[in-house]
């Protein structure tokens, strides 16, 4: 995008302006908004993501680059091992796969996308990758909308080669990283999948675990199947919205622009939700887990994976964006 005829005009605006008299009430409103709309002008375009006109882009990837690289690292960390350090093994849910930061288990593939891919070694130990943003501030703006989405294929396999996949799109409350505070930090679960079912889970964890007002270690979750395709025959679009418009707040879960699930702040007790640090911001998770407590409640009473579980099935994300909105 060439930027310097938008600086030029800023520059203009500016001289004309301090050559005029004080302008007042609708003129300078129309001034402020000139200027809004020329300093969203110059920011950077991702030419994945889609244009939203009402909404302000606040971090978007879509994942260019050439075929091997790694995601972008001033956008992305890798969560490496078992868990997080101190926290509890197997990332608190008995997944079976070490994650990486190989360009194996996840790169990008030379044609807009991430690939994450599982792997299984010659001893039947599985790898694979998990990445997080490096911000954690994405939050809705007082009196307005926070929309997290990603468009994503989920890996092609099912039946019993598909034991044990758990491809999944997520936020954690950004105290979780100092404090390992699952789940009273908060958790919205934009998509998760499960062996290779044709069905995406929306869900909000809370409070306690076991139990407590959102039911873990279950959370309070929606599912549905992907429509007019599989979710595994093809890209489908998968979105969160934080909505603080309304009192009490909402929390919307979409496919494709589908609305599915809805939860209310009144949903659980105030001190569950005042608790949360989601409300005021959280980081985003890409990850394809193997095996663990969700694939083996849905696969019961079959342990997941097995020896007929399939490596080399890819997860793709076409792109990962965050917008917000005023009231």
């Amino acid at each position: 995008m060439h930027r310097a005829a938008p600086i030029a005009l800023v520059r203009r605006a500016r001289a004309d302006t301090a050559a005029r008299r004080p302008v007042r009430g609708a003129a300078r409103r129309s001034l402020a908004a000139l200027a809004v709309t020329l300093a969203c002008a110059l920011l950077p375009v991702q030419a994945g993501v889609p244009a939203t006109p009402g909404w302000t882009l606040q971090f978007a990837d879509d994942f260019a680059g050439p075929q091997g690289q790694g995601p972008a690292s001033e956008h992305w960390q890798f969560d490496l091992g078992h868990g997080y350090p101190g926290a509890a093994a197997n990332w608190g849910t008995q997944e079976v796969e070490e994650n990486t930061a190989r360009p194996q288990n996840v790169s990008l593939d030379g044609d807009g996308h991430l690939r994450i891919v599982p792997l299984r070694d010659a001893s039947g130990a599985w790898t694979s990758a998990r990445i997080e943003t490096r911000r954690e501030d994405f939050h809705a703006p007082a009196g307005g909308v926070l929309r997290i989405e990603a468009r994503l294929r989920l890996p092609d396999v099912h039946g019993e080669a598909a034991l044990g996949y758990w491809p999944a799109f997520w936020t954690l409350g950004h105290s979780f990283r100092r404090q390992l505070d699952w789940p009273a930090t908060g958790e919205v679960d934009v998509m998760e999948n499960v062996n290779g079912l044709d069905r995406v889970w929306g869900t909000l964890h809370c409070g306690v675990s076991p139990g407590g007002p959102c039911h873990e270690k279950q959370g309070l979750s929606a599912d549905v199947p992907c429509p007019g395709s599989p979710c595994q025959a093809g890209f489908h679009v998968y979105s969160a919205e934080w909505d603080r418009r309304e009192s009490p707040q909402v929390l919307r879960w979409y496919v494709d622009g589908r609305l599915y699930h809805t939860l209310r702040e009144t949903d659980v007790p105030p001190a569950t939700w005042q608790r949360m640090s989601a409300r005021e911001g959280m980081f985003l998770i890409l990850n394809l887990a193997i095996g663990g407590e969700f694939p083996d409640r849905l696969g019961a009473p079959v342990r997941t994976p097995t020896a007929a579980t399939e490596p080399g099935h890819a997860m793709l994300v076409d792109y990962v964006a965050v917008w917000t909105r005023p009231g």
